[in-house]
């Protein structure tokens, strides 16, 4: 055996052995529903790294990163924990404006602001690999990308006026990001309705197939108990008509996403604003989960701040997006903690599949630099949370100011390091995957 394959021999068991710790439980739970993921994650090594962010912390923790940016205050902001080039799109806000900005926060905690850096620049090195962009220019995107991060960091610790850093939304955002959010204006909640659910009877319901499953009476009754307690969780603003909260139909779910395998969810079909049938809201209840990066951060004060893994992943999104969901909120059901928000119809996800020209793909990656900075800013001592009780962007800005010429390098390295690692073990996942080498499955 060459030296080559017996390394490959060991990463394959150092991959098996962070993924038992990851997703054993699940995984033993719902063998089903993980050969969906890991198909899915075998399709490209974009897909692969999308899938384990459990293996990046490790490797993050086995001292694969530098942190000469980090202390005390830096090394304890609330980040994303899964920052990569897909996890942005549109949502409507609080306030019924469309924005673009960083999505899917069940991954978020409180930890190094590099870390978050990190994990984005290593998928742009990913997907401008997976595009045949040469290495010069994976450099030049990752390093557009901290300085679009660098200098609005700078400004807003600087104390630009939010009118002067504006989020991006239909009136401020360009090129593709404008296209989402402009299919996402087009969307409606009566095609999501539709989509989802029949009249019957006068009454909207939920529609058979299409995932949905079949509540028993018991785990029905549980289901809507644990709506009962979720309530609780709301802000005062979002209750201002009750009968926006009456239940109309339960289903339980399947087939949701990579991140999500072997996770019991259930959505709950809501009144709505209005006695109207086209204004009905769905709601999901999906269990939360453990986050990746929560396994290498120590500080059990973090820990000890949340009551459970639903309540970190809502205080999490509140505190990272300003003017958050107004149905989010957190509930317990048969003990484990749960995510609770709307099945928003007008989340639409930056598509990759189209964006090809580097030029383009720079004013891009450059827009999602000056959000990551947006949301790091938002999570600090402003956010109504004690966790993080200083001024995030101050304390990133000062950091960076210190060795102002290594950030851009520091990112670069990382991006070719960890994407060159990530599309290796991406092979060695498949052949474990396709030679029955994962156990359970």
């Amino acid at each position: 055996m060459s030296v080559s394959q017996l390394s490959d021999e060991h990463r394959g068991e150092e991959i098996l052995a962070v993924f038992d710790t990851a997703f054993g439980e699940l995984l033993a739970a719902d063998p089903a529903a993980f050969r969906v993921k890991f198909r899915k994650m075998a399709a490209s090594a974009f897909a692969f790294y999308r899938g384990t962010a459990c293996l990046f912390y490790h490797d993050l923790d086995a001292g694969t990163a530098g942190g000469p940016y980090l202390d005390e205050r830096t090394s304890r902001v609330w980040i994303h924990g899964d920052l990569h080039a897909e996890n942005f799109g549109t949502y409507m806000d609080s306030t019924g404006r469309l924005i673009f900005n960083v999505n899917d926060f069940d991954e978020a905690y409180v930890g190094p602001f590099t870390w978050d850096l990190e994990r984005f620049a290593a998928s742009v090195a990913l997907i401008g690999y997976a595009k045949a962009l040469s290495d010069e220019q994976i450099t030049e995107l990752v390093r557009v990308y901290a300085g679009a991060y660098r200098e609005r960091i700078h400004s807003l610790a600087t104390g630009a006026k939010s009118d002067e850093v504006p989020p991006f939304t239909l009136d401020t955002a360009q090129g593709p990001l404008l296209g989402a959010l402009r299919v996402a204006r087009s969307l409606t909640r009566f095609g999501l309705l539709d989509s989802m659910t029949e009249i019957r009877d006068f009454e909207r319901r939920f529609a058979a197939g299409g995932g949905s499953v079949e509540l028993d009476a018991a785990t029905r009754y549980k289901v809507l108990a644990a709506f009962d307690g979720y309530l609780e969780t709301l802000p005062d603003s979002s209750l201002t008509r009750p009968d926006s909260y009456r239940v109309k139909d339960v289903v339980g779910r399947r087939g949701i996403g990579i991140g999500s395998a072997g996770l019991p969810s259930y959505n709950i079909l809501l009144e709505g604003n209005s006695d109207a049938l086209e204004n009905d809201v769905v709601i999901y209840v999906k269990q939360a989960q453990t986050p990746a990066v929560s396994r290498h951060v120590t500080d059990r004060a973090i820990r000890d701040y949340f009551q459970h893994e639903g309540h970190r992943t809502v205080i999490s999104q509140r505190a990272l997006q300003a003017h958050a969901d107004p149905w989010l909120g957190w509930t317990e059901l048969d003990g484990a903690g749960q995510l609770v928000a709307e099945v928003s119809p007008y989340a639409v996800d930056l598509d990759w599949g189209d964006i090809d020209d580097p030029e383009e793909i720079a004013e891009v990656v450059a827009d999602l630099g000056r959000a990551t900075a947006a949301m790091h800013a938002a999570a600090d001592d402003q956010s109504g949370e004690s966790l993080v009780p200083f001024s995030t962007e101050r304390a990133i800005d000062a950091a960076i100011a210190a060795d102002e010429e290594g950030f851009a390098p520091l990112l670069v390295d990382f991006a070719h390091t960890y994407g060159a690692r990530a599309r290796a073990d991406h092979q060695i996942f498949v052949d474990l995957f396709r030679n029955g080498r994962i156990p359970g499955l």
